[in-house]
């Protein structure tokens, strides 16, 4: 099917995909484009409104949008990521959305969060981010902070084994930022219209290099080796040799695959204080030239945020869901409660283009923090002026 939506677009072009009066079209990934057809079956079989969903591949759906929306040849409506809402939104694509309270109160507020620049750009479905993973074998009492966290790690670690009782990959800005969260550091500010600021960049915050210097500690210790890739601990844990490590739900089945009995909680404060992780959203966002607008919220309000809708997303791709009414539905199960847990004390990844000159320098700083090449201020302040000179911040 992937193939043949290729050809008929470049053989149709993007008009033979284009929003229409009295028509809703719906851009959506081979994912989510089945249940979409589901709910637009039914819209149409009460409204009488046709609905059309054009199967576009996910990483294609933002460069395709960004250039037919303008022209009057893009859909109504798109399922995306939110962090391209920045981007979309401060060009003129997307349609604010004005949501009901009594709808608002039924979605997660930080899934909300993530879709907000100054106003709702979008409509979340499903979330997702890091926790604490666990072999229960190991651990049979979680600790409750991370300074006994720490204890516990020192009693299980045996570098020569190797066995370790906490790792986090490294570097890795993504995993290691509950460091940086958790006492007061942040990545970009905001400003008064409640949209993120680039140029108030906090990597180099007293928080986030007090949360670096706790993470620097352990690599001092030896608790946590240098360096440490992906292939190497997935390795490690599956062969029982990790206790405890900062993961996301993309790992849970290779672990259960390996036999391990697992558990999943929100990390132990730091010093008293709740590590933030970064939270990725799913959701769908509505273009600004749609001729539909009234048509699309009602499709949106009464038929897309729906418990129904949101257990056949979930179904089709089991992320948490971003409404409630669908998460209570399967939070029985307590892997997904503990991620969801965690990622309700969290942040979302900023949701602006200028995120795209933050990753490097504040991966190049935290292999300097692991190796110990370098002090934690001095690592972060090296990436904080790299950032705002390449965002040409004073």
């Amino acid at each position: 099917m992937k193939r043949l939506v290729l050809v008929l677009w470049a053989v149709l072009g993007l008009a033979a995909f284009a929003a229409q009066p009295g028509k809703i079209l719906i851009w959506a990934d081979d994912t989510r484009a089945p249940v979409f057809r589901e709910i637009g079956a039914q819209y149409t079989k009460i409204t009488g409104i046709p609905v059309e969903v054009v199967e576009i591949p996910f990483g294609q759906i933002r460069d395709q949008f960004i250039t037919a929306a303008p022209t009057g040849e893009g859909p109504d409506l798109i399922i995306g990521a939110h962090d391209w809402v920045g981007e979309l939104a401060a060009s003129g694509l997307l349609a604010e959305i004005l949501l009901p309270n009594e709808l608002k109160a039924q979605f997660d507020a930080v899934s909300l969060e993530a879709f907000t620049y100054g106003k709702l750009y979008g409509l979340p479905y499903a979330r997702e981010g890091v926790g604490l993973l666990y072999n229960k074998k190991l651990v049979p009492v979680l600790p409750k902070t991370f300074e006994e966290l720490v204890a516990l790690a020192r009693k299980l670690t045996d570098p020569t084994v190797p066995q370790y009782g906490f790792v986090v990959q490294n570097p890795d800005p993504y995993h290691s930022f509950p460091f940086i969260s958790a006492l007061g550091g942040y990545i970009f500010g905001y400003d008064k219209e409640g949209k993120l600021n680039p140029c108030d960049v906090g990597l180099d915050s007293p928080g986030a290099i007090a949360g670096a210097k706790v993470l620097d500690s352990l690599f001092e210790e030896g608790l946590i080796p240098a360096g440490l890739d992906w292939d190497t601990w997935t390795s490690l844990f599956t062969e029982g040799r990790i206790a405890m490590v900062i993961t996301g739900p993309w790992f849970v089945g290779r672990a259960k695959a390996a036999g391990i009995d697992i558990g999943v909680a929100p990390i132990p404060p730091i010093q008293g204080k709740a590590p933030k992780p970064f939270v990725g959203v799913q959701g769908v966002m509505v273009s600004a030239f749609s001729p539909n607008l009234p048509l699309i919220y009602d499709f949106l309000f009464n038929y897309f945020a729906t418990k129904a809708t949101m257990l056949a997303l979930y179904a089709r791709d089991p992320r948490i869901p971003a409404f409630l009414p669908a998460y209570q539905e399967v939070a029985a199960d307590p892997i997904l409660r503990g991620f969801a847990e965690s990622i309700a004390q969290g942040v979302p990844m900023p949701n602006i283009p200028q995120m795209s000159a933050v990753w490097g320098a504040w991966y190049d700083a935290m292999a300097m923090i692991g190796n110990q090449q370098m002090e934690p201020a001095e690592a972060l302040k090296k990436a904080a002026d790299s950032i705002r000179a390449t965002l040409g911040c004073k």
